[in-house]
C-alpha cells in the first residue's frame, strides 16, 4: 500500500489561493490570517503533516505542490513496509 505525505511550511505561505484552488477539500484559506491551512494536518514546530494512504489524493496534492509558488508544499509517496 502507497503511503502519501504532505508537508507544508505554513509560516512562509503569502496566502495566495493556488493550493486551494488544486485541491479544496484538503486546503482551506484562514480567515484569521489570511494563509492557507492543511486540513487534518498535523503541527509540530511550525511544519504541518498531513498522511493518507488514499492514492486519489496524490495529483491534486501535486498540483497544490506545483501551483505554490513560494514552494512550501512538498508531497511524497512511498511504499509502506
Amino acid at each position: 500500500m502507497q503511503q502519501i505525505r504532505i508537508i507544508y511550511y505554513r509560516q512562509k505561505c503569502t496566502g495566495c489561493n493556488a493550493c486551494v484552488e488544486a485541491d479544496s477539500r484538503r486546503w482551506r484559506i484562514s480567515k484569521k490570517d489570511g494563509k492557507s491551512v492543511l486540513i487534518n494536518a498535523k503541527e509540530k514546530k511550525g511544519i504541518y503533516l498531513f498522511t493518507t494512504d488514499n492514492e486519489d489524493e496524490f495529483i491534486k496534492s501535486k498540483k497544490a505542490e506545483k501551483n505554490c509558488p513560494v514552494k512550501i508544499i512538498k508531497v511524497e509517496m512511498s511504499k509502506e513496509k
